[in-house]
C-alpha cells in the first residue's frame, strides 16, 4: 500500500497551465524579457536571496533586466514539485552562470518558489535561494 501511494505521488503531473508558466517564468528569467517577469510575478512577491537580502517585484526584475546581467540556460537538478490546489511548490537545485554588473558568477542555488492562481493565472509569489554545495 505504501509502495502504490509513493509511486502515485511520484507520477503526479503538474497541471498544463502551471508547467506552461514555469517554463515561461525560466525562460523570461534567461532572456531578460521584462514583460514576461511582469507578467509571472504576483505585484505582492518576494524573494529571499542568496545573499540573505529580500527583494520585492520590482528589484528582482530591475535585477534581471539590468545592463551587464546575463544568466545562462540552467537546469533544475532534484526538482521539487508540489500541487495543493491553487497554490504550488516548485524548485530544485539550479546551477546559475553568467554575468552581473560585468562580473561572472557561477554558483549551485537550492531554490523554492512559490506560485498562487488568481482570478484563473498562475504566478509566482514567493522565492527563496540558497547557496548549495
Amino acid at each position: 500500500m505504501l509502495l502504490a501511494a509513493l509511486l502515485a505521488a511520484a507520477s503526479v503531473t503538474l497541471p498544463a497551465d502551471l508547467a506552461k508558466a514555469a517554463h515561461e517564468y525560466d525562460r523570461a528569467q534567461v532572456t531578460s524579457d521584462r514583460a514576461e517577469l511582469e507578467r509571472l510575478i504576483a505585484d505582492d512577491y518576494l524573494l529571499h536571496n542568496s545573499q540573505g537580502k529580500v527583494q520585492d517585484k520590482k528589484s528582482f526584475i530591475a535585477d534581471q533586466v539590468a545592463p551587464g546581467y546575463k544568466l545562462e540556460p540552467f537546469k533544475v537538478e532534484e526538482p521539487v514539485e508540489k500541487v495543493m490546489g491553487d497554490t504550488a511548490i516548485l524548485g530544485g537545485v539550479a546551477r546559475a552562470k553568467g554575468t552581473a554588473g560585468g562580473e561572472a558568477f557561477d554558483v549551485r542555488l537550492r531554490f523554492i518558489d512559490v506560485w498562487r492562481k488568481r482570478d484563473g493565472v498562475w504566478r509566482v509569489v514567493f522565492s527563496q535561494a540558497t547557496r548549495a554545495n
